[in-house]
Parts: C-alpha cells; structure tokens; sequence
C-alpha cells in the first residue's frame, strides 16, 4: 500500500499568513511566479545559494528538481537505486535516492542519473506524473492542442497530457497557437509553479474532499490532517504498514502490543512508537529538538542539534521519551525522527588508536554523514578499539561489552582554574595552528595566517583571566571552535568570536563588537560569568565545558559535543605548549542523589558561613555528573569531617571554599 500524502488546501495556502509573507531574498520581488516561489521557499522546498539568492531564472537541473520533490513530498529514506555518477552520502544525493526509491524517477540506461544536466520542461512533467502515482491519486489524460506536441517524446505524452488536464502545464501562447516546448530547459521559477499546481490538484484528487469547502451540506475542511494510525512491520528495508487504519493511538497500541511481527505504529505516515531503534533530532522550524523535564511538553531543560542522536526509550501519541548523557527527558513528536533497528544507517562511535588518542565520529541522520575530531589521551585501561558512548565519560567497548568510566581531563577542569601559559605562548599557538590550517589547501583558510581575528589575542587572554578567573585556554579553545579559527562570517564582519546572537535558526545573525577584544569580555562578562560558571547564575550546572547532563554544554550549545570539541582544543593547545596544564589539579565531583542543594562553606566546619549553595540538579548515570571540582587541600574540621578546600566557582574577588569530602568524589584514572 502505497501513501498518500497531505497537502494543505490551495485556498488555505491563499489565506495563510505564512503563505504570504515576503521572502527576504530581493531576486524574487516582483517575479511573476513571486508567490509560488515564496511559498516553497517559506517550506524549505527551495533553498537559496551561499549569497542568499534564489535565481528565479536560473535553469533548474534534474538534480535540484528531484530535491524539490523529494523535500516537497517528505519522501522516506531509501537506497533501494543508486547511481554511480553522484557523490555518496551528500543531501542531494540522499534526497536523489529517496525520489528513486519512491519511482519517482529514475536513470540513464550506463547507471548515472546526470543530476547537473538541465531538466527538460517533459521530464518535469514526468516526474510530476510519476508522483501523482507515488501518492495514490488518480489521474486522466485529454487530447492536447500544443502546436509542437510532435517534439513530445513518446515515453512522455501521458505524463504531459495529465499535467495538462490538471492544470499543471498551460502552455506557451504565441500568435499562431500554444507551445509546450518539451525540450526547452526550466527555469526555478518554472519549477515552482509546476510543484504548486501540484499541489493544488493533489488535493482536488484527493478522495472525499468536497469541491466548494464550507458548502451546505457538506462537511468543512480541517486546517489540519486528521489522525490516522498504523502499525507496521519492517522487511527488506522498508516500512511495511498493514491495510488496516486506526482512528486512535489506543487501537493501535493494543494489535502493537500483541503481534511480535509488528515493529512500529505510525501517525499520518511518521513513526512514532517502535520496538528498538535510534533516535535522532529531526528537521524543523527550530533546527534543534527540545528536551522538556516531563510530558506536559513546558518546562526545556536543555536541547539537541537537528540530525545527532539520543537514546530511545519509549514514545507515547505526542511525546518520545531519550535518555541525553544519562538523563531522561520529554520531545515533541514532530522534533524526533526514530529509526527501528533494522533501517539505522549509522551511529555515533568512539575509536582509541594504537597512540592512546580518543577519536569521536559523530552521525549526522539528516545528511547520512559523519564528522570527526579528537578529544585527547585515555587512560591504560581503555585498550585500542571501538567504542559507543551517549555522554563522552562511560564507553562500551562494541567487542567485549565491557563499560569504562573516563572523565577527559580538560572537559571536566573548573574554568576558575588558571592555565600555567603566559599570553606569549597561547600567541606562538594561534600563530602556528593557522599556519598549520593555511597550508591544509582549503579555500576558506587562504590567507588564514593574516586575516584571522584570532591573531594577536594571546596577551589579552591571560589579562582577562587574571581579572574574571576564567582560563585564558578555555576562552581561546571557545573562540576556536566558534569563530573557526578566527575567519567564520561572523568573526570576520563582526569581530564575534563566540557565536554570540547566533542561533540554530538565524545562523546568519550575530552581535557586533569594535573589535575580538570586545568580544571576548561580552563571552566572559554576559555570559561565563553572569550565568554559566557562576552558581547564582540562571544556567549554572558547574564551572566546566561539560555535556548535556553537567557543565556549560547543558544550555549554551545545542551541539551535544560542544564541551568535548572545546576540551579537544584545549588538549591540542596543551601538547604543543609542552603539556604543563594536562592534570596540573585535582578533579572531583560532587556525589549526591541530586534531591537537595549542597553546601560549599566558608571554612572547614558546618557552622561557618555558607559561600553558596549548589542547586539541586540532575545527576545523571550512577550519580556521574554532580558538580565538578577543582581540590587543592584537605583537612580534618572540629567536626571531625574531612574537608576539601576547593575552587570556588563564585565570581571574583571569591577564591575558595570547603566542602565536606563525604559529598565528593575525586575523580582518578
């Protein structure tokens, strides 16, 4: 059985204000297929160059054209074609083999699909008819007028003759008559008015759809799709629903419940309960998925980038339940994509090479493509090998199952702690990594070494950690990773070297600062020490790079690596500084069931004067993740307690504090 996909009505569309609001792109304004164009470009059906223009007249390719139907249509993942002339792995690739899997199109009879050849008005009207059929819907050819409907192709008269009927094609009206011009080329423009028509006649077609909606007698026509269920199998790589619909998630669920054969239950065609699988953010208006404390959907603890992974732990009609670095939380349905097990194409991994080096790969769902970087040594226990992990401390080695517990040192190291190099040396660092970047051939580090906004900052670095307590390497790591390495959009034209402003969302947007200087002090001043490493803060989960269950990584990124890349450069500025700051402290976290506040003191006694209090949180997997900290003394206090003397997280002038060591845990490899 085939689906049958939802379009919303054309009259709908005429009166929504989505519908109508302008495109920002000022190619389009005045277009004659202005509207069709906003349309889809408001869908992410059609997307703009790196400029941000839209080249309404541009000559659209097969390519572009199956992306549009691809993402018009929402086609499911496939490999079931490939084609031997497109890059593996890239999203017009991707969107290419869903279209074909969906017979939607197909290639050329030597296996290539030629994806940058001009599409031809005919193949567009083929396309289109072969998605009439991909969704159920009938559709009748008529005897066509076209002046030059010799020129048609055979293999495509049909294809243009329903087109006609439907609308979808009208033709070239000159003085002697109408031509289709089967082999001329389309424009964007073109393609955008033919994907519309689409639409519209697909919801002409669609059965029981009234003619004159709010007719008397006839029923209105919800603005929304109505439910329908369906419970699934999985075979041959694909989802398999049975003939049978359900008009409530409690029917389904029970024939779920009772057949082992039975995979997964679906909502209007998406997955949303399965038997085993992943989890992944999915695509959406935000570009992030929201992870809430409970079902009700209302209280964001923290969030996750649009494509990486999350374990899964159960799903109810409007909710996913994952687990995130070892805490549970609630998503929106719409925000996850889950993938049985028998369809995952890839995962994130951890891999320990012959030196020691951890290496994390990191799975990207959308674009079916990995990322890589490494994050520094490992302990002698953790041998050579693959590796998973959710959180970046416990890894499961994938041979031998066994769990190893390992806590990268600069991922975990208090801000507060200062770095032992002087503003010299972090200068000769950013100095040789961008000759290092420069000579790697990419064409955005051309000139790397003189253009950076990096260059120079060294100095400024170690004066700002001497005034803020915050080290000066975590703050040159950040503006690495942020800024790549100095030369981003944003670094360039606005001195922003921390994505300050910048959104998952409005990637385009960003503060403006005089100069990286400026920028610096806004990431300490408004940020790390307003609401991050300082414990009255409004996101204060410790004073650490962290991840999603500790740190800054809970609420400043939506990476969930964030804390592990920043740690990465941390490690890799320490080795080629000579290695001073790797372990230079004691680390410790503070173990607790999470339920009540925790004391950091004056001095070593339960009667002195509190510093602060830790906020209760979350401590995630085995109680991992309580607040992270930096010991530099013990002692036993009148009470007969043994005290750490720890770093205190405070803003400046605060130095230390104590902390009875029967609520830490010093972390040791």
């Amino acid at each position: 059985m085939k689906k049958i996909v939802s379009l919303t009505l054309l009259t709908l569309l005429i009166c929504s204000s989505l519908f109508m609001r302008v495109a920002e792109a000022s190619d389009i304004k005045g277009h004659q297929m202005e509207a069709e164009l906003n349309y889809w470009i408001q869908k992410g059906v059609i997307k703009p160059d790196a400029k941000g223009n839209y080249n309404p007249n541009k000559a659209v390719t097969r390519g572009e054209f199956a992306s549009y139907l691809s993402r018009a249509l929402n086609l499911p993942v496939s490999t079931k074609y490939t084609f031997k002339d497109l890059k593996a792995n890239t999203n017009l690739t991707i969107e290419i083999q869903n279209a074909a899997g969906a017979g939607i199109l197909s290639g050329y009879p030597d296996g290539t699909f030629k994806p940058n050849d001009k599409i031809t008005r005919q193949q567009m009207a083929g396309m289109i008819y072969k998605a009439f059929r991909y969704m159920d819907l009938p559709v009748q050819t008529i005897d066509m007028k076209f002046k030059d409907q010799a020129k048609i192709s055979p293999n495509f008269r049909n294809a243009v003759s329903a087109a006609v009927n439907l609308n979808i094609i009208r033709g070239d009206h000159q003085k002697d008559g109408i031509y289709f011009k089967p082999q001329n080329s389309a424009t964007i423009a073109h393609a955008a008015a033919f994907l519309f028509r689409m639409n519209a006649a697909a919801e002409v077609l669609k059965p029981d759809t009234p003619s004159e909606p709010g007719a008397p007698g006839k029923p209105e026509v919800p603005d929304v799709d109505p439910e329908v269920y369906k419970v699934s199998s999985i075979s041959n790589g694909q989802v398999v629903p049975t003939v049978a619909l359900y008009k409530t998630y409690e029917d389904a669920l029970a024939v779920y419940n009772a057949s082992s054969s039975i995979k997964a239950i679906q909502k209007n065609n998406k997955i949303i309960k399965m038997k085993s699988g992943r989890a992944f953010g999915a695509q959406n208006s935000k570009q992030l998925t929201s992870l809430y404390s409970d079902k009700t959907l209302r209280s964001e603890v923290t969030y996750i980038q649009k494509g990486r992974e999350m374990k899964y732990i159960g799903s109810g009609p409007d909710y996913v339940i994952v687990e995130v670095a070892g805490s549970s939380y609630y998503a929106k349905q719409n925000e996850v994509d889950l993938v049985p097990s028998e369809l995952v194409t890839g995962y994130d991994y951890y891999v320990v090479d012959n030196s020691g080096i951890l290496t994390h790969y990191t799975y990207d769902n959308l674009s079916k493509s990995y990322g890589t970087y490494s994050i520094g040594p490992v302990p002698a226990s953790m041998s050579a090998g693959k590796y998973t992990s959710l959180d970046g401390v416990h890894f499961t080695n994938v041979s031998s199952k066994k769990v190893i517990t390992h806590y990268p040192y600069f991922q975990f190291q208090s801000v507060r702690q200062p770095s032992t190099y002087t503003g010299e040396e972090l200068d000769r660092y950013i100095a040789e990594i961008l000759r290092e970047r420069e000579s790697s051939g990419h064409a955005r580090y051309k000139d790397l070494s003189t253009k950076s906004k990096l260059i120079g900052l060294g100095s400024y670095l170690k004066e700002a950690e001497q005034t803020y307590h915050v080290n000066a390497m975590f703050v040159l790591a950040a503006a690495i990773h942020e800024s790549d390495y100095g030369i981003s959009a944003n670094a360039q034209t606005k001195n922003n070297l921390f994505g300050i402003k910048v959104f998952d969302s409005t990637p385009e947007a960003g503060e403006v600062y005089a100069s990286p200087k400026n920028s610096v002090n806004a990431f300490i001043t408004r940020y790390i020490n307003l609401n991050y490493a300082n414990p009255l803060g409004a996101h204060a989960n410790g004073a650490v790079p962290g991840n999603k269950a500790v740190g800054f990584n809970v609420k400043y990124a939506s990476d969930p690596n964030w804390g592990s890349k920043i740690a990465g450069h941390m490690w890799r500025i320490d080795k080629f500084l000579g290695g001073r700051d790797y372990k230079q402290v004691q680390l410790g976290r503070i173990t607790y069931d999470g339920s009540t506040g925790v004391n950091v003191r004056t001095s070593p006694d339960a009667s002195s004067a509190k510093s602060f209090t830790y906020k209760p949180k979350n401590p995630g997997y085995e109680a991992a993740f309580g607040y992270p900290l930096v010991i530099v003394d013990e002692t036993t206090g009148s009470d007969g307690y043994v005290w750490y003397k720890v770093i205190s997280d405070l803003n400046p002038p605060s130095d230390f504090g104590w902390i009875r060591s029967d609520l830490v845990t010093k972390i040791n490899e």
